[in-house]
């Protein structure tokens, strides 16, 4: 009794396809090795699959999808997109996923593109990454523990694609706390700025984790007739875990929004006290102007206008008058 079963569509061979690709036979029971051969393609073990991935740009690629796959299915593989999607034709599944390239900054995440094509027995991944070090293959070909389904590699892939955005939204967090203690010690001369900057990050975020999510809730519900109960359990689980770091975000937004309020409300205190002064350098200075005013006068009668020491008693007046008035508006506690 053999292990092995047809493979779900017509391969020929992999000419054209090593060079900008790979081939890996999966199990079924967490094993993987890679195929090297150059004259066919594997056939998936009875209780495993074929995956084939390779670079959706290299013209060696597109030609052997075109020929293995068919003109429809290798134009959804290779068709641009900007947001993650899965999309059932017939008893297939394409699926989009956008992935965070290594070592990306919240500012500058190089969003990646990677498209599967889910049929029983095969999948096929058309992406510019590096597929095996995204996947973690020598940790997998070591290990012993490596996808038992095409639904567990989705589910995998989703959890790689999570685990690139995790540390990206704690530094968004890390950013926001940093605002609020700038606000802390009264610092709002850049702090809008900042936040304005953040909030439109976590809308990007934001674009990514929905979409991801929602991509891995319609994959779970698809009648599909190769997904086990366990399938969709573990695609439930990716689902779970991106839903978390959309919470996260939808946390962080809320926390942005209280944050914006409390700017707005320190720009606006600190406008009351500079127009608290500016109302108390008026009420001081409008008696004196008065004064000036009606002793400037050029009329005759005015009191003491040929004294020469006038002019020294009228300043001490009404510097003695401009204190009174600040010690009263003391006291009323207006200053």
């Amino acid at each position: 009794m053999t292990d092995e079963a047809p493979s779900p569509a017509p391969m020929a061979t992999t000419a054209g396809l090593l060079g900008a690709g790979m081939v890996l036979i999966f199990d079924g029971k967490g094993g993987v090795r890679r195929h090297t051969s150059e004259e066919e393609l594997p056939k998936a073990p009875l209780r495993g699959f074929v995956l084939i991935a390779g670079n959706s740009r290299a013209p060696e690629f597109r030609v052997w999808m075109k020929g293995e796959l068919g003109d429809f299915h290798a134009d959804l593989l290779s068709a641009p997109s900007t947001r993650a999607r899965c999309t059932v034709v017939g008893d297939k599944a394409l699926v989009v996923i956008r992935v965070a390239r290594p070592g990306a900054e919240p500012d500058d995440m190089g969003r990646q593109l990677m498209s599967l094509l889910i049929e029983k027995g095969r999948v096929t991944i058309a992406s510019e990454l590096n597929v095996a070090d995204f996947l973690g293959l020598p940790k997998w070909e070591s290990s012993h523990h490596a996808p038992v389904s095409p639904a567990d590699l989705v589910a995998r892939l989703g959890l790689r694609a999570a685990d690139r955005l995790e540390p990206l939204v704690e530094m968004l967090g890390d950013r926001l706390d940093n605002i609020e203690e700038s606000l802390i010690i009264e610092n709002t001369s850049t702090a809008q700025s900042r936040l304005s900057h953040l909030r439109r990050t976590m809308i990007s975020f934001r674009r990514m984790v929905w979409p991801l999510r929602d991509t891995l809730n319609t994959l779970e519900i698809e009648d599909l007739s190769f997904f086990s109960a366990r399938d969709r359990l573990r695609l439930r689980e990716a689902s779970a875990r991106s839903a978390r770091l959309g919470d996260e975000l939808q946390a962080m937004s809320e926390r942005a929004v209280l944050v914006h309020e409390q700017i707005i409300d320190a720009r606006a205190e600190q406008m009351n006290r500079t127009m608290l002064i500016l109302a108390a350098v008026t009420v001081v200075f409008m008696p004196l102007t008065l004064v000036t005013g009606v002793l400037g006068m050029n009329v005759s009668g005015i009191p003491m206008a040929n004294d020469p020491e006038a002019f020294w008693y009228v300043c001490g007046g009404l510097i003695c008058f401009s204190i009174a008035i600040v010690v009263w508006m003391r006291k009323r506690r207006w200053l």
